[in-house]
């Protein structure tokens, strides 16, 4: 009777695990970085003699924060990897690779698992002016229900398996204006330039630039607004020159690259507008400096620090 009994436990026991969905082996890449080949479409991580792959043929990481959601199947592939010794980047980048270490198994998820890949900027901070800048973005990707095929056929599956984070670097914006502001005759635009980008105040408010001097430490104010005092940053894809600014209507050339907008201000807190006013010469001189600034597009922002000297507008 014993003996029956051991026997019937034993099975009891092997049926319960024969559903398919254990993880039978585990998957660990935590302490590895996520790295991409120079000369294809593969992302990667690698962890001694194992290798997990992302191939996404033509997916673009893009400079701006979304979640993209990518369908496994096709040429869009997740596939790991077991080899016989320690492998590195060459295994997987070149496009002859190295003759050892050999591939002694794969893995292959099956079609159907989703890619999800949410994009988020990475910022650096001015630790003397408290300004941001973009300075590249971070991908954190998620394998959602993957199911990965065995050479055996079996099934290993993940309802979720992080990825990871893989970060890409950007250009950031230049903001390289001089302090030598223009103005139009007829809009009342003041403008700052320099090779393709531009900031320009528009629709400022009466009262806020005027021929007559300020008290001292008493600069007129303003609060930057989505139409009026609204405050706009634009590159382009060629260079500016002075006869781009004042024309109606405005030329077609350079084209217009990127654009952001200044977050509207709030009363002794951000987005504020000082103008100083002196005399120079037989004119005056209004120096505008923006406090406390974010420039924003779409989900991205940057600030333009505590304080900003947008630059100095020379009138009569």
């Amino acid at each position: 009777m014993k003996r029956f009994l051991g026997i019937l436990f034993l099975v009891v026991i092997i049926s319960g695990c024969d559903d398919g969905d254990l993880f039978l082996e585990d998957i660990n890449f935590d302490k590895a970085t996520v790295a991409t080949c120079a000369n294809n479409d593969i992302i990667y991580k690698l962890n001694e003699k194992e290798a997990l792959l992302l191939e996404l043929p033509g997916f673009i990481f893009p400079s701006e924060t979304k979640t993209q959601e990518v369908t496994i199947g096709g040429s869009n592939r997740v596939v790991y990897r077991f080899f016989n010794g320690t492998v590195k980047t060459d295994n997987i980048c070149e496009t002859i690779p190295p003759a050892t270490p050999i591939v002694v198994d794969q893995w292959t998820a099956a079609a159907g698992g989703k890619i999800v890949i949410t994009t988020t900027p990475i910022k650096t901070t001015d630790a003397t002016t408290n300004s941001t800048k973009i300075s590249g973005y971070n991908h954190y990707i998620v394998l959602k229900n993957i199911v990965f095929i065995k050479t055996n056929n079996d099934e290993q599956k993940y309802p979720e398996f992080i990825f990871g984070d893989y970060k890409t670097t950007v250009t950031s914006i230049p903001f390289a204006f001089t302090k030598t502001l223009g103005q139009c005759t007829t809009s009342k635009q003041v403008y700052n330039f320099i090779n393709s980008e531009a900031l320009t105040l528009n629709n400022i408010e009466a009262g806020l630039i005027k021929n007559e001097v300020t008290a001292l430490n008493t600069p007129r104010t303003a609060l930057i607004g989505s139409t009026t005092n609204s405050l706009i940053y634009k590159s382009y894809t060629g260079l500016l020159t002075e006869s781009y600014f004042c024309t109606t209507p405005t030329p077609g050339t350079p084209t217009l690259f990127q654009e952001w907008k200044a977050a509207a201000g709030v009363a002794n807190t951000e987005g504020i507008i000082e103008v100083t006013t002196t005399t120079f010469g037989t004119g005056f001189k209004h120096t505008i400096v923006l406090k406390k600034v974010k420039m924003v597009r779409g989900s991205d922002d940057f600030s333009l620090g505590d304080n900003y000297i947008y630059g100095e507008l020379i009138t009569n």
